[in-house]
């Protein structure tokens, strides 16, 4: 078989990118459409998809909904349900992961499954990038999928780093790590990011796999590092920002302690658990992060109930979102406060100014109304200043001052 070249005609596009329409995958899309390629975002949720086509962003992200307009607009943008369109582009970037189950297990082949959908489109002389944290090792199987199947392609790791509400700024201005075995898979995929990234690095995809983890499971350690101080602080009566502060002031080796608050979201937590099962569950402090990180929530409840009698009381929780300014409620620790009070409290109040998706939240004013006390739960800036008559207990030290816990 003779495989067409990558700057063969018969590739009517310059990128496909498979999961699109998702808050990792439209950002990139539109980032390469802005930068005046042909870009086709393939994606199965028929909603999005439309609401894509319509110039429309389907979740927030700072600065991507204009540039997505103009994309369409110019016909250099169009959103698919259609697997063939995986085949009309000379690069295809993929940017499904791997996931953790319910016992918290990785399943290395949940991403060679999504692609079985799409597989049969895929054509000789494309180049195949992955993008989203993937199991070590899921790199390599990929590349023997497409070996077993007869197709010749050049395939790379090229984990995406940003942070969400960031994307269109960090998608240019971050290092773009990229992960090959082979020459020509490297060549390609410097060809392809340095349209958007000044800066590349370069790796193995082994190499890369691990670097992705490495980055999230350290700052889910850091987060962790600084909960449990939290804790020890809490438990002693004493204000741990307080603490905090005069520790990294005008003192570099520190400056970047970040302050205590709910570490959660999509990535952090199942990266943990990931790495841990690449190292046959011999991953002590991974282990011990989660413990901390995901026993915060019952830590703040358990000590308002050592001050307050919660059974007689209505808790509004501020933010539902896992973090500020967000309007993402994935593996957010809001909602693991919200079963735990649900149990404790008389009733329980949820609100948050960026979600749209939850039928359960309720209007500012009327949850400030009714509350007896008010938790903190995401740093939204919108809450800073708010005039509330209740207790207030603001984990992130969002208000600088409110009811020790």
């Amino acid at each position: 078989m003779t495989s067409p070249s990558a700057d063969s005609p018969a590739f009517e596009r310059d990128v496909v990118v498979v999961g699109g329409c998702g808050r990792v995958g439209l950002p990139l899309a539109i980032a390469f459409a802005k930068e005046g390629q042909n870009v086709a975002a393939y994606d199965l949720n028929e909603l999005t998809v439309k609401t894509v086509n319509d110039g429309t962003m389907p979740f927030d992200e700072p600065g991507a909904e204009e540039a997505l307009r103009e994309a369409v607009d110019a016909g250099r943008l169009v959103a698919s349900t259609d697997a063939s369109v995986v085949g009309s582009a000379r690069h295809v970037i993929v940017v499904i992961g791997t996931p953790v189950d319910e016992h918290l297990n990785p399943d290395p082949n949940s991403l060679p499954r999504a692609l079985s959908a799409c597989f049969e489109h895929f054509r000789d002389g494309q180049l195949v990038v992955l993008r989203s944290t993937v199991y070590p090792g899921v790199t390599a199987l990929i590349e023997r999928k497409f070996a077993e199947g007869g197709i010749d392609v050049d395939v790379a790791f090229c984990p995406e780093r940003i942070l969400e509400g960031h994307a269109m700024e960090e998608l240019y201005s971050l290092p773009q790590i990229i992960g090959t075995r082979t020459e020509s898979a490297k060549a390609r995929a410097t060809e392809l990011f340095g349209v958007l990234a000044d800066k590349l690095v370069y790796t193995g995809p082994e190499e890369a796999e691990l670097a992705k983890l490495f980055t999230n499971v350290y700052r889910y350690i850091q987060f962790a590092t600084v909960n449990q101080f939290y804790m020890m602080a809490n438990e002693r009566g004493l204000d741990f920002e307080e603490i905090r502060r005069a520790i990294t002031q005008d003192y570099d080796r520190a400056k970047h302690m970040p302050r205590a608050g709910f570490a959660a979201g999509p990535c952090l937590f199942k990266d943990t658990m990931q790495l841990g099962a690449f190292n046959d569950n011999n991953f002590a402090l991974g282990h011990a992060a989660m413990l901390v990180n995901e026993g915060l929530p019952l830590h703040v409840v358990s000590r308002l109930e050592e001050k307050y009698d919660l059974s007689t009381m209505t808790v509004a929780i501020l933010g539902m979102a896992f973090k500020g300014g967000s309007d993402d409620t994935r593996e957010s620790l809001s909602y693991k406060l919200k079963r735990i009070l649900t149990f404790k409290a008389g009733e329980v109040l949820t609100t948050d100014p960026y979600v749209t998706t939850d039928p359960e939240l309720r209007p500012l004013d009327e949850v400030l109304e009714k509350a007896d006390l008010v938790i903190i739960a995401t740093p939204h800036p919108d809450y800073r200043g708010l005039d509330i008559s209740a207790p207030v207990a603001d984990v992130w030290n969002l208000f600088e001052q409110g009811v020790r816990i």
